[in-house]
């Protein structure tokens, strides 16, 4: 049976990540819900340049890390972080 979509945003949503995570070349270390424009950041624990960044939907990354569903309660102008792909998220206000 199908679960209903998790997240407040539609599948469609744009959000921001980098090449090295579409590509599956690295993990999701660090997500943003940011207050000021709602919008997603889905990115590694390395520094991102710009000219790295990739925007894709809100769908295409959980499906490239399904594990991402548990942060679809994450609020606006919070943040998350896990040290590797198996551990657990941690949340803070940012």
């Amino acid at each position: 049976m199908l679960q209903p979509w998790p997240f407040d945003d539609p599948e469609n949503v744009a959000v921001i990540t980098t090449n090295k995570i579409m590509n599956r070349e690295r993990p999701i270390q660090y997500v943003t819900h940011d207050e000021d424009d709602g919008m997603w950041q889905f990115l590694d624990d390395g520094e991102v340049k710009e000219e790295e960044a990739r925007i894709i939907s809100l769908k295409q990354i959980i499906n490239i890390d399904p594990s991402l569903i548990q942060l679809s309660d994450l609020p606006l102008g919070w943040v998350a972080w896990r040290d590797k792909r198996d551990s657990l998220w941690i949340r803070e206000k940012k």
